[in-house]
């Protein structure tokens, strides 16, 4: 039996974010083993998607299943955060996610965790790996054990054509605040899934995973925000992510956090180039390199949280990395 908990959590900027705990019921009754494992949602998406699957366990059940405490995060403007202000609402950029947003999430666990433990587990998913990293190199002795990255990205190595058309002007980029994109989610994906499914592809793959439950899988979906569309036309630029002054990607080579790394073979939106890069690049002698997919069935980036057989392909192996450093 897995049971969940809801958590608001001020991060001292605005806002209120939403944190999820998720955990099997003989681990909530007392001590979890290990450490908390704190999963961190991309950009465009909240963290609806790690408690859905549609043919099985979802990404949160797995990983607790086997006896550790999970939590997943909505940073601000994503799920259940509240904002607490009147105006200024989209007033923020990678580094409020990265050091301000997932600083408080981290604390939050750590006061709250029934395990004990000094330190998290991190999973980034997407961007969500990219601000894990952020967080690391601009924050000293971050109480921060192991970092599984999925499908996230630090360096873009390779851009590919639909990123580079999407962020080729900083000014186009963020010119147009973008609303209503669930909605529009909401009827491309079920429509280019029957009709179109290779334009689909680069990011869901029809052949890997079932979207008859294409109303429930675009609850995960944001709108984009044009501060940060700017920042990200800046990084595609210059290739190396910067965050206040801080070159992400200069200082991987310095980080010794074990590290697991997930790449989908046809992800269309980081290149697995691209999601391989920081398996390259990070200091860490204690890193395994997960490359999922094949021709038969490929997977795209958001095929690793809802594609058929997740459960057996990459949640456990995800879930038995965490479990052999615990």
């Amino acid at each position: 039996m897995i049971e969940r908990e809801s958590f608001l959590v001020d991060n001292h900027a605005g806002w209120r974010l939403a944190l999820r705990r998720v955990s099997s019921a003989p681990a909530s009754a007392g001590r979890a083993r290990g450490r908390p494992v704190l999963i961190v949602p991309g950009y465009g998406m909240n963290s609806f998607i790690f408690g859905f699957h549609p043919r099985g366990l979802s990404l949160e059940a797995y990983v607790a299943s086997e006896g550790m405490e999970v939590w997943s995060v909505d940073l601000r403007a994503q799920g259940r955060s509240e904002f607490l202000g009147s105006h200024g609402r989209d007033r923020y950029g990678l580094a409020d996610l990265a050091v301000d947003d997932l600083g408080a999430a981290i604390r939050h666990v750590l006061a709250h965790t029934r395990t004990g433990a000094a330190d998290v587990d991190v999973i980034g998913c997407s961007l969500g790996a990219a601000l894990t990293f952020a967080h690391l190199a601009c924050v000293p002795n971050a109480p921060v054990r192991t970092v599984v990255s999925m499908a996230g990205l630090v360096t873009w190595t390779h851009v590919p054509p639909m990123v580079r058309a999407l962020f080729f002007s900083r000014r186009l980029a963020g010119g147009v605040p973008i609303r209503g994109t669930r909605s529009v989610a909401g009827i491309a994906l079920p429509t280019l899934g029957r009709w179109a499914p290779s334009l689909l592809s680069m990011y869901l793959n029809t052949r890997s995973t079932d979207i008859r439950d294409a109303a429930l899988m675009v609850q995960t979906v944001e709108d984009p925000n044009p501060y940060v569309n700017r920042e990200i036309a800046d990084w595609v630029k210059t290739r190396d992510l910067v965050v206040r002054g801080v070159n992400v990607s200069r200082a991987l080579g310095g980080m010794r956090h074990p590290f697991l790394c997930v790449v989908a073979n046809q992800d269309g939106i980081v290149p697995p180039r691209t999601a391989r890069a920081p398996y390259d690049e990070i200091g860490s002698t204690d890193k395994v390199l997960l490359e999922v997919g094949d021709r038969h069935h490929p997977v795209a980036h958001a095929d690793l949280f809802v594609c058929t057989g997740a459960q057996e392909k990459i949640f456990a192996k995800v879930a038995g990395f965490l479990q052999a450093r615990q």
